[in-house]
């Protein structure tokens, strides 16, 4: 019962960080922006980008860019808005699963069964023990063998009454369960009364739409066009005589204009990346830049992301966005 208690707790915990934060891209940009946020001393560490904080976001700057006398603009604001409050409420969940579910849990994990296997361990390394001076008894002094044999009974009663207590207050695990529940409640109960009061919003702004008077299409005038005097050449347009150049001009018309780089590029004897596409920083820490502009590279955080300087800012960045130039020292 102790190890399927110990499957059943490790396997729950990792299924309910799945269930709070589904998306293990975003789960492994999380886990490697807390890494740095420690390691740079930083307090506040960014959150799980919510589907419907995203989603939000999206309906309100549309809503912004149709403007207030578009139907459909305004309810897209109100949808973002909702969305949004939607997103606040998961991040509660989030924060009261952690503190009532998943930390007791990981708690259970690293202290009661890993006492428990350490037990158990010690307990096999003295049955090993016993077993092996039982069978060179008549060879080795009494003592010795009756000093393993203690020593065996002394760790057999220590396993098994911690595998005992274990299982005796397992009511501890069903309180944890149970607090789960009624987050997982509170969460839903919040996010029907947003989305009850959202549809209400909806529903009311049809009824006002329908009871409006419809709005006829006026034609703005058109200006009369003036097509010029009938004697002149070239499709009626006047002739205008092209400026001269002078020689000395620094521009000749085979010339091509020169196009200098946008930002300043680094030597190509330090290691360094090309970037293949625009990166928008979204978090913290995050370093944006253009298609083409060429980076230098400082750190490789994981497998993933790299760290890098660009015009004097320095941030994180992924390494699918860029094509390495110059290979960071082993």
């Amino acid at each position: 019962k102790v190890d399927v208690t110990s499957k059943a707790v490790t396997e729950v915990l990792a299924r309910t960080i799945e269930y709070l934060q589904p998306n293990p891209a975003s789960r492994a940009k999380l886990t490697m922006l807390n890494t740095v946020s420690k390691i740079r001393g930083q307090v506040k560490n960014p959150g799980y980008p919510q589907s419907e904080g995203l989603l939000g976001e999206c309906m309100i700057r549309h809503g912004k860019e149709l403007g207030c006398e578009s139907n459909f603009g305004d309810a897209l604001l109100d949808a973002g808005e909702s969305m949004k409050r939607l997103a606040e409420v998961k991040d509660s969940l989030d924060i009261e699963v952690k503190q009532n579910f998943i930390d007791p849990l990981q708690n259970l994990c690293e202290k009661d069964l890993k006492e428990i296997q350490h037990h158990l361990k010690k307990l096999e390394g003295r049955r090993l023990d016993f077993d092996y001076k039982k069978k060179r008894q008549g060879k080795i002094p009494d003592e010795e063998l009756r000093q393993a044999l203690e020593k065996f009974e002394e760790s057999k009663e220590v396993a098994e009454t911690s595998m005992h207590n274990l299982l005796e207050t397992d009511i501890e695990q069903v309180s944890q369960l149970s607090a789960l529940v009624d987050a997982q409640l509170d969460y839903h109960r919040q996010a029907v009364q947003i989305l009850d009061e959202l549809a209400e919003k909806l529903k009311r702004r049809m009824r006002e739409a329908s009871s409006r008077p419809k709005r006829e299409y006026k034609p703005k005038p058109r200006e009369p066009f003036d097509l010029g005097e009938p004697e002149q050449s070239n499709g009626g347009f006047p002739c205008t005589t092209a400026p001269k150049i002078a020689a000395s001009s620094s521009f000749r018309s085979s010339d091509k204009p020169i196009r200098t780089p946008s930002r300043s590029m680094p030597p190509l004897d330090q290691p360094s990346c090309k970037a293949l596409y625009d990166f928008e920083p979204e978090n913290d820490g995050e370093l944006g830049f253009r298609e083409g502009d060429v980076i230098t590279l400082t750190n490789q955080i994981d497998e993933n992301w790299y760290e890098g300087m660009l015009d004097g800012q320095s941030g994180f960045f992924p390494l699918s966005y860029v094509e390495v130039l110059v290979l960071l020292p082993q």
